[in-house]
């Protein structure tokens, strides 16, 4: 059974709830919800998941957890009555589920949890981190980027006995969401990544977002380890304070470790003596690598696994995949802010190409008042790069097209808001041997403009 709820029971009466019972696992998509499982009913801003109780047990739920006054509206109480099956009343179920997660994992006193948080880079530094660490140890972590205040919970319930190093990243898009995490999950190491301007629209300045990330050493008591880079500007901000011990990563603190560009297909990396190829491209992807070996250092793992950890590291979708062909695309258009936008132009910058280069940038989204400001800095760069040709879509990017259209680059410049007019265009732009650049936010979905 994945829990016994007589501990949990203690935890969730200070929240005025109560809760007995063994499930196999917890959900919260009633779709998803398979036989023995517990259903946790969340309040959306779209929907409400007490709606879908009936579907739920109708998928074989052994329980659902709901709040107090959804269920006198909604008439669980009935429903779970005549299905036999405990209904689980709580004043909020975001909060009784992160309860739940975090007696969970108290379940396992030997895990050594590892936390990472920042501003980009915190899925592809946990996926290396965690195949560096799996080298050696029984590893378990978020899966894909579910570091939200309900994927982060979600991940905990995935611990098993066997697991030795539990790696999980956590995100945020509001103010204390940071603080919450690290209060679920508690852990014994913590990374932050990078500082940059992500999210800046709910929290209105770098600064502000530095302090937001280090709410993760928040739980701290004084013997947990704090991982900050070295060549940060906020490092000093970061480190002030720390409950723990601080330790500094980077590439100034490990000048031993030189590494050679191999352009598309990656680095090769002296790693102490020894050279091996990382086949990530782009030095922000070197200093995602650096960030995961401090992790894996600081968990205990030898230097071969660091090593295989550094081969065996592979592009996730969107994040700086490589996909060649006749057409070489760097699909790198799950996510983009001001900072990782600029580092997939310098990439591409830098790569030796003999054919024509084609930068897609789509909007940057979650800048708020910063957005004109920060879409017309990457005119700027855009303006100075090596792209032959430059397309931006959607609505963000209509002052950065004038921008760049005033500049007189030289360049090929073409704006649109309709995707299927971008497709179209690229498609018939990009001959053979054309290197094409997608970067954009996730709701710009760039990846549709070329498949």
């Amino acid at each position: 059974m994945l829990m016994d709820f007589a501990r949990a029971a203690a935890a969730l009466k200070c929240a005025g709830g109560e809760i007995a019972g063994a499930f196999s696992s917890v959900c919260i998509d009633s779709r998803k919800v398979s036989r023995g499982a517990l259903f946790v009913a969340l309040t959306g801003d779209k929907t409400d998941g007490h709606r879908f109780v009936e579907q739920a047990f109708q998928r074989g739920a052994a329980g659902v957890l709901v709040e107090r006054d959804k269920a006198a509206a909604y008439r669980l109480a009935e429903i779970a009555a005549a299905r036999g099956v405990p209904l689980l009343s709580v004043e909020n179920t975001l909060s009784g589920l992160q309860t739940l997660a975090a007696v969970y994992s108290d379940n396992f006193p030997n895990l050594l949890r590892i936390g990472l948080t920042g501003s980009s880079g915190k899925t592809t530094t946990k996926e290396i981190a965690i195949a560096m660490c799996a080298a050696e140890k029984r590893v378990i972590g978020n899966e894909g980027n579910l570091n939200s205040e309900t994927g982060l919970p979600l991940s905990l319930f995935t611990i098993r006995e066997e697991h030795e190093i539990g790696i999980f990243e956590m995100g945020m898009n509001k103010r204390g969401e940071i603080s919450s995490l690290a209060h679920i999950l508690r852990p014994k190491i913590a990374l932050i990544t990078n500082i940059g301007s992500a999210h800046i629209g709910c929290l209105g300045s770098v600064q502000e977002i530095a302090l937001e990330k280090k709410a993760i050493f928040s739980e701290f008591t004084g013997c947990e380890t704090a991982l900050i880079g070295k060549d940060s500007d906020f490092a000093a901000l970061l480190a002030k304070d720390v409950r723990g011990k601080v330790v500094f990563w980077g590439e100034s603190c490990a000048a031993r470790l030189p590494a050679q560009s191999r352009g598309l297909h990656g680095w090769e990396i002296d790693w102490k003596g020894v050279k091996v190829n990382f086949p990530l491209p782009g030095i922000h992807n070197l200093r995602n690598a650096f960030a995961a070996a401090a992790i894996a250092a600081e968990a205990g793992v030898t230097d071969d696994a660091i090593r295989a950890g550094f081969t065996a590291a592979r592009a996730l979708f969107g994040r700086g995949e490589i996909l060649e062909g006749d057409v070489t695309v760097v699909r790198d258009c799950y996510n983009a802010n001001p900072e990782s936008a600029a580092a997939a132009i310098d990439m591409c910058d830098g790569v030796s190409w003999q054919g024509r280069r084609i930068y897609v940038l789509g909007s940057m989204l979650e800048l708020g008042d910063e957005s004109e400001r920060r879409h017309g800095e990457l005119a700027e760069k855009l303006a100075r790069s090596r792209a032959d040709y430059v397309f931006l879509y959607g609505a963000e990017m209509a002052g950065a097209f004038s921008a760049l259209q005033a500049a007189h680059s030289g360049k090929n410049l073409y704006y649109t808001n309709d995707i299927d007019e971008l497709r179209e265009l690229l498609q018939r732009t990009a001959v053979k041997g054309t290197l094409v650049l997608l970067k954009g936010s996730r709701g710009c979905a760039l990846e549709r403009a070329w498949d």
